[in-house]
């Protein structure tokens, strides 16, 4: 009797030992109804439960430098390629294989595949319609024009996706211009900022607000709702001495202290995948990271405008000096 309850016990150990290795803990911050379609084809398809634990992405980092070898995160997911750098920098997480790595482009991934580019975004101007006094808007630097004066939407300065955008743009044309133009905004949009892209997207479809800069997608999830909305995308500075269109990207690392590197590393490859990467990225309207896998058809399609030579790692690299030119032209 005793041995068959000792071996009870022992199979039960097994078992469990056996689930934890095929499970796995995200820290995701993307929101979950973006991530979990998936996340079921993940496990579906491999077996492999996975558990989310959603956040904003600049906190769940902070939580997962704060617990350290006692985290039980196996993956990061980040909205912003500044915040995936910085994990990068903070030796956070481990480099994935080359051969899953190498479907991505370069300067959509760390220097060293410690982290990989899934989604990209691009700022671009949403437009009212009705309002013809603002169709001399081709630039995101024309938005300081003084004929925009109340008329310009932006978010607050601690967004994610602005301050990626600003990076970009301080790249692109140096510091000077950069705050020029930071100036030139902080007066146009007289006193109020938004915190969501889409409360900026549904602004400017009310006439409250006549342009604003937002991610491209937001534009295309208010239009689904709201098709005849009077409101219209303006890809910004594609003149031939123009930047380009700032982009940002969604991405993922494995921790370091993963108790499941193997398949963790194998969510990896499956949302590196053309499967995965049509998912991931078609939920919401983005552009697959890896090339050839087509993005929505309403979205103009990736390669038809052109795009600030920025690669993402440098998004991380200068964020804390794109953080004191935001701080010190006091923007909201």
């Amino acid at each position: 009797m005793k041995s068959g309850v000792t071996f009870l016990v022992f199979f039960s150990l097994l078992i469990s030992q056996y689930a934890q290795a095929e499970s796995l803990v995200v820290y995701s911050g993307r929101k979950d109804k973006f991530i979990k379609p998936v996340v079921a084809a993940f496990t579906k398809e491999t077996g492999i439960k996975v558990l989310l634990h959603s956040g904003s992405s600049t906190s769940l980092l902070n939580k997962l430098k704060l617990e350290g070898k006692n985290s039980q995160a196996d993956l990061y997911i980040s909205n912003d390629a500044g915040n995936l750098e910085k994990g990068k920098e903070m030796n956070l997480f481990l480099p994935v294989s080359a051969d899953i790595a190498k479907v991505i482009p370069q300067k959509l991934r760390a220097s060293d595949n410690s982290w990989i580019g899934l989604s990209a975004r691009a700022r671009v101007l949403v437009v009212n319609t009705n309002d013809k006094s603002v169709d001399f808007v081709k630039s995101v630097f024309d938005l300081v024009d003084p004929r925009l004066k109340g008329k310009l939407a932006i978010t607050h300065s601690g967004n994610g996706s602005y301050i990626a955008g600003v990076t970009v743009y301080m790249e692109s044309v140096g510091k000077k211009k950069t705050r020029e133009w930071l100036a030139g905004m902080k007066i146009n949009v007289d006193g109020k900022v938004f915190n969501k892209h889409s409360k900026i997207v549904k602004a400017v479809a009310k006439g409250k607000r006549s342009v604003g800069l937002v991610n491209h997608y937001y534009i295309y999830r208010h239009l689904k709702k709201y098709p005849k909305a009077p409101i219209k995308i303006v890809l910004p500075d594609q003149g031939k001495k123009d930047i380009g269109i700032a982009w940002n990207v969604a991405g993922i690392a494995m921790t370091k202290y993963s108790k499941n590197k193997k398949a963790a590393e194998r969510f990896v490859a499956f949302v590196t995948s053309e499967k995965g990467q049509y998912l991931f990225a078609n939920v919401n309207k983005e552009y697959p990271a890896r090339e050839g896998i087509a993005a929505a058809a309403e979205v103009p399609k990736a390669g038809s405008y052109k795009v600030a030579p920025v690669a993402m790692q440098v998004l991380g690299q200068q964020r804390n000096a794109t953080l004191d030119l935001i701080e010190s032209v006091g923007m909201p």
